[in-house]
């Protein structure tokens, strides 16, 4: 075999090589991608430099494989659901104990699922390589939680945060995380009690109509009378609760119920 033949050989086998590389490369960065989404674009921006992201992704899942990581029991799920439906409907009246009491239950259920809890960074690591997709409302949630506790949180503030406390908490009981479903709008918990001053003065509620001023083809007795303060403002509470409330765990097989939250 001649020297320029060996030469071809050669060549040839470090290209092919080279091509190989590259196709491995861009299908594992596609996996990465596809499988930690924002998190692979934040991590990229912190590290600047996809490599060095990619190596570090890569050793999350390895990490992860070999934690006991595992999946609730059915009466750990319905019991988790119960106490998040009594946490939600909090909510309406203390909303800042409501998103506190939020955080305080997802660290539990990650604690139950087998994820260490003793640094924080390391537990959003561990979240990132199954549960990426809620990971970013978690982190926005964890800094409201902060500026609650100083009083600087808003109302709003607070009900984001509990939105997206419970996008992870049913993520991680195994349910649709509700993520990207327009929280802006979400019913359930769009309306605050202290929306409606119960300690308004009497002056200040609009008079009744008398009945002159029904049209004149309507009798007087038609008119229903206009409800008192006290009913007005039970009647927004009544409407506040069943918007916080409007979509009840529906029961499970053992009798218990679950979270149900619309979307």
């Amino acid at each position: 075999m001649s020297l320029f033949t060996i030469v071809a050989i050669v060549v040839a086998v470090i290209v092919v090589a080279g091509v190989v590389i590259s196709v491995l490369a861009v299908s594992r960065r596609r996996r990465l991608q596809h499988r930690f989404g924002p998190e692979y674009d934040r991590l990229v921006g912190e590290r600047d430099s996809k490599l060095k992201a990619e190596a570090e992704l890569t050793g999350r899942e390895r990490r992860v494989r070999d934690l006991d990581i595992h999946p609730l029991t059915a009466s750990a799920r319905a019991d988790y659901a119960d106490q998040w439906a009594a946490i939600q409907a909090q909510f309406v009246d203390a909303p800042d104990k409501a998103v506190s009491a939020a955080q305080v239950l997802v660290v539990a259920v990650m604690g139950e699922r087998g994820y260490p809890a003793n640094d924080h960074d390391q537990i959003l690591a561990d979240l990132s390589v199954e549960h990426a997709g809620t990971l970013v409302g978690y982190r926005s949630a964890e800094q409201t939680s902060e500026s609650a506790a100083s009083g600087a949180a808003s109302t709003e503030d607070l009900r984001l945060a509990m939105i997206d406390y419970r996008a992870l908490f049913r993520d991680l009981l195994g349910e649709p995380a509700d993520v990207g479903t327009g929280a802006a709008t979400d019913p359930e918990l769009a309306i605050v009690a202290d929306d409606v001053a119960p300690d308004r003065d009497a002056d200040d509620v609009a008079p009744d109509r008398d009945a002159e001023d029904v049209a004149p083809d309507r009798d007087a007795d038609d008119v229903s009378p206009d409800p008192d303060e006290g009913q007005l403002a039970e009647t927004w509470r009544a409407a506040a609760v069943s918007d916080l409330m409007a979509d009840q765990p529906s029961p499970l097989p053992n009798g218990s119920a679950r979270a149900e939250v619309a979307t």
